[in-house]
């Protein structure tokens, strides 16, 4: 009997080990590539590149962007408290996106949640920072998870005419999710510098990947994207800052787009809008903030601040409702928004995940996470 017991936890012991080395075999490719190995063309750029300099990017910003090296005093007991309050109180409700064609001279957007966002700009789709993985994460066994889940699956998605990647953090850059990208779309990705590195591993065609730095700009489907600076950092776990992070313009016939991926507030949003601006809308991050790491996130007042600051007509918040990635409570980040949008008199729009919304005649923002806040 005691010999039937050992072999048994030798079973399950070993069918655990099976189990996590399956779970773990993707991590390595996750990890992406050191972009200063990746091919002498790459290389080249990069360090042409006047964000470039002693082997990393950098934000030329003059304030500090350095971030916390160690735990704040009490980072433990805070994340213990109010834990309850850092995630919805029940489903969060979700729309199911249309599916006709888009208008050839409107501007629509569909919010998946978190940074996911579909653009239709003038009958063209441009999909920005596409995640559907479970967790942003190397490993879906670690990391926070989903708060709801994705109104509309990969391959369910309508033909899209260009993806934009703001940086290589993995709740914007999702291994999964651009292998799925890759064989059931067409698109190019469009990406800052020395991101291509990564997306050349996980089999993306060097002729489907645009690099650019900021301040340069491709034209893709008939719509002009540029990409612009960001005041943020990048890196998959073990290197930090060694490809480029951004935000984008998406620029058609009439109709204009700034996506400002991961940033915190700087004062380069009123020349971004001078030279491109201004916008008919802007997708503005207001979650993920902290005093422990004031430079690299916006909070929702500052979201507003750089909006104006674009000149845009209409904002739409991301990088709130869908990971528990900062201490702030769930309905926070939005709450303040609502109040300092109306304070401003900064108009708003606040969709449900998979909400289609027509710029032109947005609605009226209606509280819809209050009674899950």
């Amino acid at each position: 009997m005691a010999r039937l017991r050992t072999a048994r936890r030798i079973l399950v012991g070993g069918a655990a080990l099976a189990a996590a080395g399956w779970a773990l075999r993707d991590v390595p490719a996750e990890l992406g590539v050191r972009p200063l190995t990746s091919g002498p063309d790459r290389v080249a750029r990069m360090r042409r590149s006047p964000q470039f300099k002693d082997g990393t990017f950098y934000n030329p910003m003059p304030e500090s962007t350095t971030l916390m090296t160690t735990p704040p005093a009490g980072l433990l007991r805070e994340l213990a408290k109010d834990r309850d309050q850092r995630r919805p109180g029940g489903p969060i409700p979700l729309r199911v996106p249309p599916t006709g064609d888009p208008s050839p001279t409107g501007l629509n957007v569909i919010w998946y949640g978190h940074a996911s966002t579909l653009v239709e700009i003038e009958g063209r789709r441009v999909l920005f920072d596409p995640v559907w993985s479970r967790r942003p994460s190397p490993s879906q066994l670690v990391g926070p998870k989903r708060h709801h889940p994705l109104p509309v699956q990969l391959n369910a998605l309508p033909p899209i005419d260009a993806i934009a990647i703001s940086h290589d953090h993995y709740d914007h850059l999702d291994m999964a999710t651009v292998r799925s990208l890759t064989a059931t779309q067409k698109a190019p990705f469009l990406v800052p510098l020395g991101i291509g590195a990564h997306l050349e591993r996980w089999g993306v065609p060097a002729y489907r990947i645009i690099e650019l730095d900021w301040n340069e700009e491709a034209e893709v489907a008939g719509l002009r994207f540029v990409a612009t600076a960001a005041r943020h950092f990048s890196g998959r776990m073990f290197t930090r800052n060694d490809t480029l992070w951004g935000s984008w313009v998406v620029a058609g016939a009439h109709k204009r787009v700034f996506y400002a991926g991961d940033s915190g507030y700087f004062e380069g949003y009123q020349g971004i809008g001078s030279a491109h601006g201004p916008f008919d809308l802007t997708l503005m991050p207001i979650g993920a903030y902290s005093p422990a790491w004031p430079d690299i996130h916006m909070n929702p007042e500052e979201a507003v601040n750089a909006h104006l600051d674009l000149g845009g007509r209409l904002l739409l918040p991301v990088h709130w409702a869908t990971f528990t990635l900062a201490l702030h409570p769930w309905a926070e980040p939005v709450q303040r928004l609502w109040r300092e949008a109306k304070a401003r008199d900064v108009k708003i729009v606040v969709p449900r995940p998979g909400e289609a919304v027509d710029t032109d005649g947005a609605p009226a923002v209606d509280g819809w996470w209050e009674t899950l806040g």
